[in-house]
């Protein structure tokens, strides 16, 4: 028990120091303002002012591009946080989406030694057991692992993952402090509350938590090559059984071609218009039919194999869909098709999950321009991105907040557009996807899947009913004996309770400060020993002395807070 508790002091110590350094980068690089509104230690008091940006240095970077390099030089979770926020453009504007976007996962190699310690540690058994050789020199070196190619025993060259040492307590410390600071954010600075900053760590942290976890992604590997398995045009590669630890994954090695290189597949006279179709398709059965998407289909993590197959790698990162948002999304997109405006405005809210509507007119007006912005033009030349970016600031005019995965849905197309409209230009993605949504939308009145859901009905009404008798006797045994509570929550007043409570504790503190001058007065007056020159109480004298400091100091903070 003792040492549990050392252990915790000992990480609180951490996260402090941690949190110093952090608020010292971004004061760094000019953010004064942002941590005065915080309740955060006080910017002179912080470490690194020496290496402090001089305004002649911050003013040649712009605003995106200092957020940038603080998230670069604060390390990997910041890093990753920037990526997850640059496809956030209701939270932040496109300028600044656009400068993250450009933050890179490459850092230097650890050293070999450090790799063959983590695999001996992971895999519990010498490596002469398990691999014929594995290279010194990295094919690839990211912030969270980096890979080495190697030959197994048997003799099948495979290529192994291995985490770096002490990565996950770094992000876990990370993860708690962006925690904390999302909540003062949320609740201390004004306008940040209807972004939901909490809300954005907690699903940033999820993420990292599968990508820090490789059974994790061993798991979506073997799932999505399962979905896949009667599928010609796609390839998985395949887990080593025995091989996967949580900080060790081993899989086939493939070489292919990267998805962005066209020139190498030009060569090899494979067909990119054939590529970019069977792409796409890959894509709407992912989201449409299986719910199961890779997050983070990017040309790196697309490879192309001889016969126009697509290989996927990197399945850290995966989105779910349910059957309802999948539908839901479908008669969203359709309704656009539709032209109609009122069925459009009414998917969206519903994708939102939105308890109260907007109004009506000034909401569907603005559908009605999104859709005239992008869907009524010649085909192939609607571009994604944008209409993505147009969809996101939609919502966040009205305070409505898209699902986490259906958020990385869209980035997901988003990404996928890209390359293939770069592959095969002009190439019509939503005349492809229209029949796998029309599909879905089928599939909603199915009668074997209407037979289900009113089976379901019946015996979710039927257990109700056996309950309801119960529960009406206990709730009223709850009133006969005076323990039934009612527990109101409130929302939108924490800047009043703050308010408040600055009020009560400034009253306080001049109370405080009130009694203490009318004390030493009148000690002094009585002269209460011990006793100065001419008579003087000293004891009064530090009174007044005391009194002046506090006085002082409550001065400073009303001039410090704007307001007197």
């Amino acid at each position: 028990m003792l040492f549990q508790r050392f252990k915790r002091i000992g990480q609180a110590v951490e996260h402090v120091q941690r949190l110093r350094v952090i608020v010292a980068v971004f004061l760094k690089y000019g953010y004064e303002s942002m941590a005065r509104r915080l309740p955060v230690p006080s910017p002179w008091h912080l470490p690194f002012k020496s290496q402090r940006k001089t305004q002649a240095q911050l003013a040649s970077l712009t605003g995106p591009e200092r957020l940038r390099h603080a998230f670069e030089e604060l390390g990997p979770t910041f890093v990753k946080l920037g990526q997850l926020l640059s496809s956030r453009t209701h939270l932040l504007p496109r300028e600044f989406t656009l400068e993250l976007a450009k933050l890179h996962d490459l850092v230097p190699p650890i050293p070999f030694d450090q790799v063959k310690a983590v695999l001996h540690l992971e895999l519990k058994r010498p490596l002469g057991e398990v691999f014929a050789s594995i290279e010194d020199t990295p094919i690839g070196s990211a912030s969270i692992a980096q890979v080495h190619r190697a030959v197994l025993i048997t003799g099948e060259k495979c290529v192994v993952k291995v985490q770096r040492p002490d990565i996950e307590k770094n992000v876990r410390a990370d993860l708690e402090i962006m925690a904390y600071l999302a909540s003062l954010l949320e609740n201390h600075v004004d306008g940040w509350r209807v972004h939901q900053p909490t809300a954005v760590v907690a699903e940033f942290a999820k993420s990292m938590e599968q990508e820090l976890d490789f059974r994790a992604e061993a798991a979506h590997m073997e799932r999505f090559a399962h979905q896949f398995a009667t599928e010609p045009t796609i390839y998985v590669p395949a887990v080593v059984p025995g091989l996967v630890t949580k900080r060790v994954l081993t899989m086939e090695d493939i070489e292919g071609i990267k998805g962005s290189n066209f020139e190498a597949l030009d060569a090899l006279g494979l067909d990119r218009r054939q590529i970019a179709t069977t792409i796409t398709d890959l894509e709407m059965k992912q989201i449409f039919v299986h719910g199961f998407f890779h997050a983070d289909p990017h040309p790196g993590n697309i490879q192309i194999l001889p016969g126009n197959i697509i290989c996927y790698l990197d399945f850290g990162m995966m989105g779910f869909l349910d059957h309802e948002t999948r539908q839901t999304f479908a008669k969203f997109v359709l309704s656009i098709a539709q032209r109609n405006e009122s069925a459009t405005g009414a998917a969206l809210l519903k994708l939102a999950h939105a308890e109260l509507d907007p109004p009506r007119p000034g909401f569907e007006a603005d559908v009605a321009e999104f859709m005239h912005r992008h869907f009524y033009r010649p085909a192939g030349e609607m571009v994604f991105g944008p209409l993505v970016d147009h969809l996101f600031n939609l919502t966040a005019r009205y305070s409505l907040t898209l699902p986490a995965d259906l958020s990385i849905m869209l980035k997901s197309l988003a990404l996928m557009e890209d390359l293939v409209c770069r592959m095969d230009p002009g190439h019509d993605i939503i005349a492809q996807a229209r029949p796998f949504m029309r599909q879905v939308m089928l599939q909603q009145i199915h009668p074997r899947r209407l037979l289900r859901q009113w089976l379901e009905f019946g015996g979710e009404s039927a257990g109700l009913m056996r309950e309801l008798p119960m529960e009406i006797k206990r709730v009223l045994a709850q009133v006969k004996e005076g323990r039934l509570r009612l527990h109101f929550h409130h929302q939108g007043l924490e800047g009043l309770m703050n308010t408040l409570e600055r009020i009560v504790n400034r009253l306080a503190f001049a109370l405080v400060l009130s009694s203490l001058i009318i004390a030493s007065s009148v000690i002094l007056h009585a002269r209460v020993p011990p006793l100065l020159g001419h008579q003087v109480s000293a004891i009064g004298v530090v009174g007044y002395l005391i009194a002046g400091v506090m006085g002082f100091w409550l001065l400073i903070a009303m001039l410090r807070h704007g307001k007197m």
